[in-house]
């Protein structure tokens, strides 16, 4: 309900910050969104079923920023710091894990690679305006 919530407010054309101002996401911004949504409900939805809130938590987190950030809420502070929030999951995943790896997994690692990666373009490109 929330992931569907946040998707919807993405792709529409404009949104509020939390001062009232109209906020616009680019092209890039949007995908990233999707991307922070698709690895929040690969986390949530096996944290509840495993029974493991630390993953529940990690999707909550990954929620919670994309919420932010679709309110503009501090935009660059949010982007920066997704990028050591995403990038540490992958090394935790394989070894907590330790080999019992599924496909559900390498999609999200693989979902988080593409997602910092489009964190580092995002963060550089406004660096450089």
């Amino acid at each position: 309900m929330y992931v569907s919530h946040v998707l919807s407010t993405v792709t529409a054309t404009q949104s509020r910050s939390v001062d009232g101002r109209g906020v616009s996401l680019t092209g890039l911004e949007q995908g990233i969104v999707v991307l922070v949504a698709i690895t929040a409900v690969t986390h949530i939805y096996p944290g509840i079923v495993e029974g493991a809130p630390p993953l529940v938590l990690a999707g909550l987190g990954f929620l919670g920023g994309a919420a932010l950030y679709v309110r503009g809420v501090r935009r660059q502070a949010l982007a920066v710091a997704a990028i050591p929030y995403t990038a540490v999951q992958i090394p935790l995943w394989v070894v907590i894990k330790a080999g019992n790896y599924t496909l559900v997994g390498y999609v999200d690692k693989a979902v988080q690679v593409v997602l910092v990666l489009a964190l580092l373009v995002l963060v550089l490109k406004r660096y450089r305006d």
